[in-house]
């Protein structure tokens, strides 16, 4: 009985969790990041202002939080994906989509995610905030693609890591005449070409 009583205090307490994150999705993609306050958020959740502090540290803890989510969703899709025999090249055009996808739909996530190309800590307004990495998930693809004979080994696989971060900040900063998905896609499909090994 007190196992199943701990098992429900769980699901409610994941679920508040849940509704605080998804009011502030709500509010970051209605207001903006910064002129979103805890106070929307929970006022968007139907919960007291005081509840947010059992579950979050601060409003940069919810956007971290955020893109964890990218993190775990690229993951799901790699390995599904690996499982069904894909290349390595085609993991990266996935990894690739998914992350354009995500940042589409969640902008107000994107300025950390270009802060978070390993795990670090960011810089926000004097606070230090731990961001998921992104890089070290390219890095291994890389390494399997250079062990397998898909990708070129003449360029370190650290190099072309971070040159697959930085397609998303040159296609948030684009002024040209088409979505930043597209110019993700157009961009990917540059560099794969470019590390391709040629036979």
């Amino acid at each position: 009985m007190a196992e199943e009583k701990m098992g429900r205090r769980a699901r409610k307490k994941q679920q508040t969790r849940q509704e605080i994150l998804d009011a502030a999705v709500q509010n970051f993609a209605a207001k903006g990041y910064s002129k979103t306050s805890i106070a929307d958020i929970m006022e968007q959740a139907d919960l007291g202002t005081g509840t947010f502090y059992n579950y979050f540290d601060s409003k940069e803890d919810v956007l971290r939080c955020l893109l964890e989510r990218l993190v775990t969703r690229v993951h799901d899709a790699l390995r599904e994906n690996k499982a069904a025999g894909k290349s390595q090249i085609e993991l990266l055009d996935i990894a690739c989509q998914i992350t354009a996808e995500f940042l589409d739909a969640n902008r107000f996530v994107l300025p950390l995610f270009l802060s978070a190309a390993t795990m670090t800590e960011v810089r926000e307004q004097g606070e230090n905030i731990p961001t998921p990495g992104f890089k070290p998930v390219y890095k291994s693809i890389i390494e399997a693609g250079q062990q397998d004979g898909e990708i070129r080994t003449d360029i370190p696989s650290d190099l072309i890591a971070e040159m697959f971060h930085s397609i998303f900040q040159a296609a948030a900063f684009s002024k040209l005449k088409i979505s930043f998905q597209e110019n993700v896609a157009m961009k990917t499909r540059l560099l794969l070409d470019g590390i391709r090994k040629q036979n």
